[in-house]
């Protein structure tokens, strides 16, 4: 599916972020204006979801120089997301996809996964500017991490 996004608008979608005011709604259109990079991923506070947001958390710089926005997004609620990034020291956003809208609208939501119905498989999408989908990768294994060098190389092509 991941290839039929590719040159496509990112379908419109409301999810939840937490600012300092509490929750509020978010929308993929709000991303136009700046190259953005969407990381679903399972869920907070697992082994490999652990990884993946160190990874990320421990090279941000270098997508910061990109001027690129990093979003994680989980079916998670953001109050579980908010305690997780408090004590792992995460600084970038995170929208909660807890109703599973985007996941479905992207393609990228298992049935079943350990027992749970409706959990985002581990995926990557790149908006631009404009947008437009110019990058997507779904794993049917919630174990295989994004490859971020692939991801980096076209952030510099944007």
């Amino acid at each position: 599916m991941s290839e039929n996004l590719l040159g496509k608008n990112i379908p419109e979608a409301e999810l939840i972020a937490l600012d300092e005011k509490g929750p509020k709604k978010v929308k993929f259109s709000e991303l136009k204006g700046a190259p953005a990079l969407l990381l679903f991923f399972p869920l907070v506070n697992t082994g490999v979801c652990h990884s993946e947001m160190c990874s990320i958390r421990d090279s941000i710089q270098r997508y910061n120089s990109l001027k690129t926005r990093v979003i994680a997004v989980s079916v998670d609620s953001p109050f579980a997301w908010k305690l997780w990034a408090e004590k792992e020291g995460f600084k970038f956003e995170f929208w909660s996809d807890f109703n599973k809208e985007a996941s479905n609208k992207l393609g990228c939501i298992y049935e079943e996964l350990v027992g749970l119905k409706g959990v985002s498989k581990r995926s990557a999408f790149i908006v631009d500017a404009k947008g437009i989908i110019q990058y997507a990768w779904i794993s049917e294994d919630s174990k295989k991490l994004p490859l971020f060098d692939e991801i980096v190389s076209v952030l510099q092509k944007l």
